[in-house]
């Protein structure tokens, strides 16, 4: 039997904070819609997949979505809990109901319409949409390299950092995480917090920072140039930290707010970890080369016996999976935008992308409305 066809002016593809938000605009604007997500719940990322020590990494006014500020008494720097319960009540204040338990499987155009054939269980869906808005984000699924030995012959256990909670099941051990983002060197604090020997993989440069200084630096950035404000940035972070390199992290060329234009990679976060590091409850190592059973080898030649490895190695896109990338010519075979900011959220055809643009929830906040507009005007 054929399944029978499911029309709506707008289908939104992801429930977290973009389809969300892009939802509640277009609610406001009265154009039906309707938001598939492929988990049983919204926010998956935050509900399920974040860790319990997670907090907002910027004060909560640059983390706001359209229309509903934070109310005046939630800390500046929201926990992941008041998080969800703000995207909870963000939900159903603007009645957003999304259709849960859908796996999307393709998504192509036919005669001026987006089709997308959708799994529920062992039955399926199929959708037709004058617009298609792909709200999945930029941390879709997540990513551990490939490295010689982990698969094969590694004795511990690995785990990406989306499965991280707590330390509690790290206390005593020795743990090797990998990766200096905000996950990495928060993870890396947590466990150490539990008395296991904690080692941070640290391949590339990069910028740390504490809370307080980037929220400096984000005022200053609307009245002064960005390598202005660079530049006193990092002189109020080696106020704060000294001489970073002397322990193995090594700031980029550019400033911490250049190199996030160029490179799209933000600051990390400092939550305590760096002075774990200058303690030396922390050793920082550099890549990994190989892995025989527990042994790690480093591209140093330095070796060390680790029981866990915990790699907070980003995310990727899960788009070129399902969407025909030629037919709204916005997405590229990665999975991300092919445009540039402040262009990379409308594509050909009724196609758009929301929370794609490497800007964090204030990013998501500008696609969504941006989105919501544009289908009005049409």
């Amino acid at each position: 039997m054929e399944n029978e066809m499911i029309k709506t002016q707008a289908l939104i593809i992801g429930a977290g904070p973009a389809g969300l938000a892009t939802s509640a605009c277009l609610n406001r604007l009265n154009i039906p819609n309707i938001v598939v997500e492929r988990e049983e719940c919204s926010a998956s990322l935050w509900k399920r997949r974040s860790y319990d020590c997670l907090k907002l990494h910027l004060a909560k006014h640059y983390c706001q979505l359209p229309h509903m500020p934070f109310p005046p008494n939630t800390p500046t720097f929201v926990s992941k809990s008041g998080f969800i319960t703000y995207l909870d009540e963000y939900a159903t204040r603007f009645n957003v109901s999304p259709r849960y338990n859908r796996n999307v499987e393709s998504a192509y155009l036919n005669d001026g319409r987006w089709i997308v054939e959708v799994g529920k269980g062992a039955e399926r869906e199929v959708y037709s949409a004058e617009y298609l808005v792909v709200a999945t984000g930029e941390n879709s699924e997540g990513v551990i390299p490939e490295i010689p030995g982990l698969v094969e012959s590694f004795q511990g256990e690995y785990l990406h950092s989306s499965e991280y909670k707590n330390g509690e099941k790290f206390a005593g051990k020795r743990v090797l995480v990998v990766g200096s983002g905000n996950s990495g060197m928060e993870i890396a604090y947590d466990v150490s917090k539990w008395d296991a020997d904690v080692s941070l993989v640290v391949h590339s440069p990069v910028h740390v920072l504490t809370r307080e200084i980037v929220r400096i630096g984000m005022w200053l950035l609307r009245f002064f140039p960005v390598k202005l404000v660079d530049r006193w940035c990092l002189l109020l972070a080696k106020l704060r930290f000294g001489d970073t390199s002397r322990y193995g992290l090594i700031r980029p060329t550019k400033g911490p707010f250049m190199n996030k234009i160029v490179t799209g990679r933000s600051p990390t976060i400092d939550v305590g970890c760096v002075d774990e590091i200058k303690a030396g409850k922390i050793e920082v190592v550099p890549s990994i080369k190989r892995i025989e059973g527990k042994r790690v080898v480093f591209v140093d030649g330095n070796t060390k016996r680790v029981d866990s490895i915990v790699f907070a190695t980003g995310y990727m896109s899960s788009v070129s999976k399902w969407l025909q990338v030629d037919d709204g010519d916005l997405f590229k075979e990665n999975g991300m935008p092919k445009r540039e900011l402040p262009d990379h959220w409308k594509g050909e055809n009724g196609l758009y992308s929301v929370g794609f643009g490497r800007q964090g929830l204030a990013g998501i906040t500008r696609d969504a409305q941006n989105v919501a507009r544009d289908i009005a005007s049409l």
